[in-house]
């Protein structure tokens, strides 16, 4: 028996999302991402005495939508906590965040993975600050602190540990990120650090309810080392136990170079940050017609425009997912059917070549060149005859390459569809004059040849020859005479 067989994993998750609020979370520095070390920090963030911090409102009203849109139970009263600890980077010795007394309690996250929808169940979610950053410059033997991040206002999103399978978590974190952007409260970059991730890992034997000694791996940056990083720590507790040994709860990194995770320190208990609640800042009281306010402003969240992409527009299951997961395509698709009236084609050619192209230019789709209104036109053109699917193609290279409009384009490069019955004849003609051997055979029974003749008129006409007028002469004139 395979050694993974006989044991299951267990996961769970914590993202940390930083809030698109102005300001940070208990001061008025900015919160912008980019600025000069140690230039957006105050009394406040930096922990200096006689200062008292006051609360961000923005934050607040994030949480708050956040957890409405993930089913969970908004708290009418929760309170802040002191979570004490010695870093360089947190400079007042503590970090203010939530305890007992989050601001939202349970919740659920539906996942399709493989084609199956399962909810996962989330834990809570709080509100806290974020730390500032140690940078470590190759082999200097100093480090430096940017506090500019310090006080940011950071949501903490927990699981319970119910995923199974990398590919499970993959599939979670993807779904939060995705539901943060519509709500408009998180950017999700992954890279500049404003959606982090740790997981915590454990394996048991499969079948069992018990759970094992856990393993956290810290601050994993993407998605595929999110999945990286869980196998090859799944594998190592596997090993450690097959071999006699104990999984020792430990905090690890993921080394992506090398494809290990790697020790870090002890893992550390609830206790041994010497949580208590934060003497500086009054419970968090909601008012109920507030909450009912923030949950009227909601958008349409992924899952209900999916089914309504599938309703509405008469999409497959697959392509509406596809164009509902993340906010930008979803805006991007319905403003082109607004302008073209053609879902089914917007949706193809936002799927196939728009994704292509973006992909191979490492690009958005929300500052694509190619704008709605410039893909709608050339859907247009399409319809109406003037450029074949096939020109279409070239029509949008060219777009996605200057800018232009697919009027601009079809104009400068002469791509106008011929359609004209006499010029397409005088055509299809001179291609079976020089093609005599397989009109022959045409005739002589071998109708394969069809896409053959096609073929050559096309290649002969520039690929300018409307393909329907194209079909109906040569069915004709590959008539025998007679």
């Amino acid at each position: 028996m395979n050694a993974g067989s006989k044991y299951e994993a267990v996961i769970g998750l914590e993202v940390h999302a930083q809030l698109l609020t102005e300001s940070k979370n208990f001061c008025g520095c900015a919160n912008r991402f980019g600025a000069p070390p140690n230039t957006q920090t105050c009394p406040v963030c930096l922990g200096l005495p006689g200062v008292l911090p006051v609360l961000n409102r923005k934050a607040v009203e994030y949480i708050v939508k956040t957890g409405l849109a993930f089913h969970s139970k908004i708290a009418p009263e929760s309170r802040f906590a002191r979570k004490n600890y010695f870093y360089p980077d947190l400079p007042k010795g503590y970090q203010i965040s939530q305890y007992e007394s989050p601001v939202c309690e349970g919740g659920r996250v539906e996942i399709v993975v493989d084609g199956e929808v399962r909810n996962v169940l989330l834990h809570r979610i709080h509100l806290e600050e974020d730390a500032g950053k140690n940078i470590h410059e190759g082999s200097a033997d100093v480090s430096r602190v940017d506090l500019n991040r310090a006080g940011v206002p950071l949501m903490e999103i927990v699981s319970e540990p119910e995923l199974r399978t990398p590919e499970e978590a993959v599939a979670y974190l993807k779904k939060v990120r995705n539901t943060l952007r519509y709500l408009n409260v998180c950017d999700g970059n992954m890279e500049e650090g404003s959606f982090r991730c740790d997981a915590n890992v454990s394996i048991r034997p499969a079948g069992s309810d018990a759970l094992g000694t856990k393993a956290e791996i810290k601050n994993v940056n993407s998605f595929r080392f999110v999945k990286q990083a869980i196998a090859c720590e799944v594998e190592r507790q596997i090993a450690v136990v097959e071999e006699g040994g104990r999984v020792v709860q430990e905090t690890r990194l993921f080394d992506s170079a090398r494809g290990v995770t790697v020790s870090m320190r002890s893992k550390e208990e609830a206790h041994d940050y010497r949580y208590f609640p934060e003497p500086d800042l009054v419970p968090l009281v909601l008012d109920r017609a507030q909450v009912e306010a923030w949950a009227r402003e909601l958008p349409e969240l992924p899952d209900a425009k999916r089914e309504r992409f599938a309703r509405e527009y008469g999409l497959s299951e697959y392509d509406a997912a596809f164009l509902s997961e993340e906010r930008a395509a979803a805006d991007y698709f319905e403003e082109t059917v607004r302008l073209s009236g053609q879902p089914k084609a917007a949706a193809n050619w936002i799927m196939g070549d728009l994704t292509r192209f973006l992909n191979e230019a490492g690009g958005e789709i929300a500052a694509s060149p190619v704008t709605p209104e410039r893909l709608a036109g050339m859907l247009d053109l399409v319809e109406n005859g003037t450029i074949s699917g096939k020109i279409a193609k070239a029509v949008f290279e060219e777009m996605f390459k200057s800018g232009k409009d697919a009027a601009g384009v079809v104009k400068e490069k002469g791509l106008v569809q011929v359609s004209d019955a006499g010029e397409i004849e005088r055509v299809v003609e001179q291609v079976l004059a020089d093609n005599p051997n397989e009109l022959a055979a045409y005739r002589g029974g071998k109708e394969k040849l069809f896409g053959f003749f096609v073929g050559q008129v096309m290649k002969k006409s520039g690929g300018k020859a409307n393909p329907a007028k194209v079909n109906e002469i040569l069915k004709a004139k590959l008539q025998p005479p007679g």
